[in-house]
């Protein structure tokens, strides 16, 4: 299996406990213990030291190191095609900046993350231009690779609900959105157009049809 196949984790270290004798009596409960495992909790800090490695991405959530590989082409068109979207319509209503991985966000010191494509609030009207200056994001996007999937609709996804950021997920192979809100139990699926409201004079509707044909040509 290679590294396009599976997210590596990194930093476990191992303590297996030893070996005891089984009960001889054939009447007695059985208890099998599982080996013990000491996972190292990663900071933010310590991601951020990380030596660079072309091709790979690496972040952390509540403390366990993410590593992913480079994204595929159509993974790449879509997320072009969605930030070229909010761009434009965040530019038109002075609403927000919309910036691309890779950019680290830091959720708290135990969680270091880099959304494909993610929105931030303006700081006096302009852009925000360093880490001190990022407010609390408008929007986070994924866009899944088979390497992050379960990273992406299960770890990262609570952890963004938990923060209080509207999410989206692109499923390129199912053709669709999960949009999940805070506090949703649920995701609102889309496979034809999918809304953004930061706010009742600033909705934007976005054609998902066209993302996928962009991204993958005609179903």
């Amino acid at each position: 299996m290679t590294g396009e196949d599976l997210v590596t984790h990194i930093g476990r270290e191992t303590r297996t406990l030893a070996h005891a004798p089984l009960p001889n009596d054939p009447n007695a409960e059985q208890h099998l213990a599982m080996p013990a495992i000491n996972a190292h909790r990663w900071t933010a800090d310590e991601v951020r030291a990380l030596p660079d490695e072309p091709g790979k991405r690496f972040e952390c959530v509540d403390g366990e190191l993410l590593v992913s590989p480079s994204p595929r082409l159509p993974h790449q068109s879509a997320v072009g095609f969605l930030y070229e979207c909010l761009a434009a319509h965040c530019r038109a209503h002075g609403i927000g900046a919309v910036f691309m991985a890779p950019g680290d966000i830091e959720l708290d010191r135990f969680t270091l993350v880099q959304p494909d494509v993610f929105v931030l609030p303006l700081v006096d009207g302009r852009r925000p231009r360093t880490a001190e200056e990022i407010g609390h994001p408008l929007l986070f996007i994924e866009v899944l690779s088979p390497s992050t999937a379960r990273y992406d609709r299960v770890v990262k996804r609570g952890r963004y609900q938990r923060y209080g950021v509207e999410y989206w997920i692109v499923d390129l192979d199912a053709r669709l959105l999960e949009r999940w809100l805070p506090q949703a139990e649920q995701p609102f699926i889309q496979t034809e157009t999918v809304r953004w409201e930061p706010s009742a004079e600033a909705v934007l509707k976005i054609n998902l049809v066209a993302l996928f044909e962009d991204a993958l040509g005609a179903p």
